[in-house]
């Protein structure tokens, strides 16, 4: 099949425009639109679009290339920011209403494939594993947890999970920002204490740093230790023998690469500005990479059971949190800001925080920080 558009370079061209205009569109217009269809669905969705009408490949050496290295590069960026200690000072019992949510998407991903399995391939448990990664980190986990299953991103399963994930993303969010509404309802339902949101605000202002301005060189430095980080966890992942089914050179890699990130967030290189806007920058044009992978010839009647048990699942994970949040009692702002780390991740948390509470946005990507972990 003949590509309009078919070199390294232009496909790197096409994911990037498209990336940048959606963000572009969002900042310059301000349409309250983008809070209920974030730019990401867009991002991913035309370059399934693009990809499977013939204007650039699914499957190019430029795909691997960026499978090989960004999503490492990422983990290790976002993974040098991390403050353990900070986020549990801040957030308190959120956190565990956050842990508890992850909890949710655990035991309800099992729950979920009895209940429509008659309608499912076997191999789809798959789909729903990567799809469990993104519910605990966002888009960098799923990614993650699709390397250590060894499951093709071009397969039908794949991208059945990136399907539901958007499609459930679709409800989600915009329920999470409306409960905002039902603070008052929500707080007489978990017994929140009255002095919590104010020490929790007055804690999250305190930790609020200024890095500097960027300049050239920390973005060398950046490249330096994304780089490097990549290369040391490939190395030793390849002399660590591998122990199928569970793990493999993929799950070691991403382990170590954790390992690298977290140990780098013990150093001076967590003062080095803009390692956040780097790796949301590359995990935004590794989703547009994912959509154009995408492959929508094996789409069947399977899809709807697999999107009737993602919402199965997301339902158990909502019980789950309102029970801790009753359980611990905590306000609504942090049990939106809690699921939202784990359903959306760094890319939905601060979306929610703000619109909740502007001051604790830079908590908001503290919890969605811990989830990778």
């Amino acid at each position: 099949m003949d590509y309009l558009i078919s070199s390294p370079s232009g496909i790197l061209a096409v994911l990037a425009g498209i990336t940048s205009f959606f963000f572009f569109l969002e900042k310059k217009t301000e349409w309250k639109f983008f809070n209920f269809f974030p730019p990401l669905i867009f991002i991913y969705l035309l370059p399934v679009v693009l990809s499977n009408t013939g204007v650039i490949p699914s499957k190019s050496g430029v795909y691997d290339f960026m499978g090989d290295t960004i999503l490492p590069v990422f983990l290790i960026l976002m993974l040098i920011n991390v403050n353990l200690g900070a986020t549990i000072r801040v957030m308190g019992k959120g956190v565990f209403v956050m842990l508890s949510g992850t909890l949710g998407v655990v035991i309800g991903a099992p729950v979920a494939v009895l209940l429509v399995k008659s309608g499912l391939d076997p191999t789809s448990w798959q789909g729903f594993g990567a799809l469990s990664g993104s519910w605990i980190g966002g888009t960098g986990n799923m990614l993650a947890v699709a390397q250590m299953i060894e499951l093709d991103e071009t397969s039908v399963n794949y991208g059945y999970a990136v399907i539901a994930d958007n499609a459930v993303y679709l409800l989600w969010l915009p329920l999470l920002l409306g409960s905002k509404n039902l603070a008052g309802l929500f707080h007489k339902f978990t017994k929140v204490s009255q002095n919590r949101l104010k020490r929790m605000e007055e804690t999250a202002r305190e930790l609020i740093g200024e890095k500097g301005k960027l300049q050239m060189r920390h973005v060398l430095y950046l490249a330096f230790f994304g780089f490097t980080g990549c290369t040391l966890a490939s190395w030793l992942s390849a002399m660590i023998p591998p122990l199928p089914p569970y793990l493999s050179t993929s799950t070691y890699k991403i382990f170590l690469v954790t390992l690298i990130g977290l140990g780098l967030s013990f150093t001076k290189a967590k003062s080095i500005p803009g390692s956040q806007a780097l790796a949301m920058a590359l995990i935004y044009l590794f989703v547009a990479r994912m959509g154009a992978k995408a492959d929508l010839s094996g789409v069947s009647m399977s899809l709807f059971w697999f999107l009737l048990g993602a919402y199965i699942w997301i339902f158990i994970h909502g019980l789950f949190l309102l029970g801790a949040a009753r359980l611990f009692k905590v306000d609504v702002h942090t049990a939106a800001i809690a699921s939202a780390a784990n359903i959306g991740g760094a890319a939905s948390a601060p979306i929610v925080a703000a619109y909740h509470r502007p001051t604790l946005v830079p908590v908001s990507v503290l919890m969605a920080m811990i989830n990778p972990c």
